[in-house]
């Protein structure tokens, strides 16, 4: 469906829960995080609930989000706020200033970002007559809104300002490099439309019956708004992850009932947005000197238990909810979330390890993707690990069996690798229809009846990759990511976290009581 499919689908569930009931009230809508191809810790809790580090217990992105938004209601008229699972937007405005969300159609948050930004979100063309630029908070309208513009795009429709003086637009003339220095392009996060808007949404979704496309809430219902809107993009498909026949169609119907709506833009000159959306973001926000890390307070260790016996834990790295026992090591930059890292076991740099069980002796190389998973078949736990490079393109398909050579694992071609496992070409390598062939729907990691086990396999893998020797997989049952998620238990996930937590907080009492 897409996040605008299931801000639809969301619509309709309110009616018919609360009837006419439901128009009166405020609504935070969070979009939970999809596949989460490029960040797979996340794919099967939800991206909503990665954890962060720092609380005691550790917070999680739900958390932070209230947090951040608890001010809006109280200046709220009843609508819709529509936030995603993957960003934070931290401000600060006046004493006297406050963000009001009162106004009819459409209103958004906007933040000043660079141009290469701007290149990955939505970017707003203000209206330069009532836009000044100044102060830390601003109210003005939206001549349209473009969807992950290239730059020139950005310049020829007046989007791009220079920061400290907003409202004198750049023109796309030559630049000298302090001027480039200091442009920048005001980008969207969150948005809130009232419910007259949100009734006509609604509407539309029972017009149409079932839908069969991927609407992006963030596309697909902002472009068509503001004076300047034109259908232009209706048939532009460039940035679509599933391209369906009734994609073009739908959006036309969604432009002409838009049209001429309102989007009003908060401009929040005092703030910054941050997405931790991806593997490298994830590492980078965690693990570096992010200002992130600084604004959060972001901790090396949260709620954890960590042997000073353990080898060594690097002050970059990132410890979440687990166990570090006597002997183990973490190299710098990487994170370990929700896992019981065993004795002689050595992470390497830049590495995410996670909900996994590693308790024979291993040297983890840098850059490693592992993460495991619960599943249910057939009404029996088993568990499964993927292991990826963090620099592996996950979304990235071929349409054909012969091109399969081209899709990389841990920098190695796919073809070579099943060849080392003793997996063979076929139709049947693949979960998804033909046309999707690629990491995320390759039938290549084993079921196993324990967590440790999966863990010790799949790094069996990786290891045959690494040193290009062979490790036959025959005998396993095999499954794509794509039907791990399918297959997914998330309650003994959850167990799992559970014995972590409480072995941590018997740890604790055990050192409190010594003491």
């Amino acid at each position: 469906l897409g996040n605008g499919g299931s801000t639809l689908h969301v619509l309709r569930c309110l009616e018919d829960l609360y009837g006419d009931k439901w128009t009166s009230f405020i609504v935070l809508l969070i979009h939970s995080g999809g596949y989460s191809q490029r960040l797979p810790n996340a794919s099967a809790l939800g991206k909503i609930f990665t954890a962060l580090p720092f609380g005691d217990p550790v917070y999680q992105m739900l958390d932070l989000k209230l947090a951040m938004y608890i001010d809006f209601p109280s200046h709220m008229k009843p609508g819709i706020l529509v936030t995603c699972s993957d960003d934070l937007e931290l401000y600060s405005t006046g004493l006297t200033e406050t963000i009001t969300f009162d106004k009819p159609g459409f209103t958004a948050l906007a933040h000043p970002s660079d141009l290469t930004v701007g290149t990955t979100h939505g970017v707003f063309v203000l209206d330069s007559s009532s836009f000044s630029g100044k102060g830390g908070l601003e109210y003005t309208s939206c001549h349209h809104f473009l969807h992950k513009p290239d730059v020139e795009t950005m310049r020829q429709c007046g989007a791009v300002c220079i920061r400290g003086n907003s409202s004198q637009l750049s023109s796309s003339g030559d630049h000298s490099d302090s001027e480039m220095d200091s442009e920048c392009v005001y980008t969207d996060s969150i948005f809130y439309m009232d419910h007259s808007v949100a009734k006509q949404l609604l509407l539309f979704y029972k017009q149409i019956g079932t839908l069969s496309c991927e609407i992006d809430a963030y596309g697909d219902f902002l472009q068509a708004l503001g004076p300047g809107a034109t259908q232009d993009y209706t048939k532009n498909t460039s940035n679509v992850t599933k391209e369906e026949s009734q994609l073009v169609e739908v959006r036309q119907k969604l432009y002409s009932l838009l049209k001429g709506t309102a989007l009003n833009v908060i401009v929040l000159n005092n703030s910054k947005f941050y997405h931790i959306g991806t593997t490298q973001e994830y590492l980078f926000h965690f693990t570096s000197d992010s200002k992130l890390k600084f604004e959060l307070d972001l901790l090396p260790v949260a709620f954890s238990s960590f042997s000073e016996k353990a080898e060594s834990l690097d002050q970059s790295a990132s410890v979440i909810q687990s166990i570090l026992e006597p002997g183990s090591s973490v190299g710098p930059g990487s994170v370990i979330e929700y896992s019981r890292i065993g004795p002689g076991v050595s992470v390497g740099k830049k590495s995410i390890i996670s909900g996994s069980h590693i308790n024979v002796k291993v040297d983890i190389p840098s850059n490693c993707f592992l993460s495991s998973l619960s599943i249910k078949i057939n009404d029996q736990v088993k568990y499964i690990s993927m292991v990826f490079s963090v620099e592996d393109d996950l979304k990235r398909t071929v349409r054909l069996l012969s091109e399969i050579h081209s899709l990389q694992f841990f920098g190695v071609s796919l073809l070579e690798c099943l060849e080392l496992w003793g997996v063979k070409v076929s139709d049947q390598l693949f979960s998804s229809e033909n046309t999707r062939l690629g990491l995320w729907t390759a039938r290549i990691f084993p079921v196993c009846s324990t967590l440790s086990e999966s863990v010790r396999m799949s790094l069996k893998m990786l290891n045959s990759v690494r040193h290009m020797s062979a490790f036959k997989l025959n005998g396993f049952k095999l499954l794509s990511v794509e039907e791990m998620l399918t297959y997914k238990d998330v309650e003994d996930m959850l167990k799992f976290r559970k014995q972590i937590y409480d072995e941590i907080c018997l740890q604790r009492r055990k050192e409190k009581s010594d003491l």
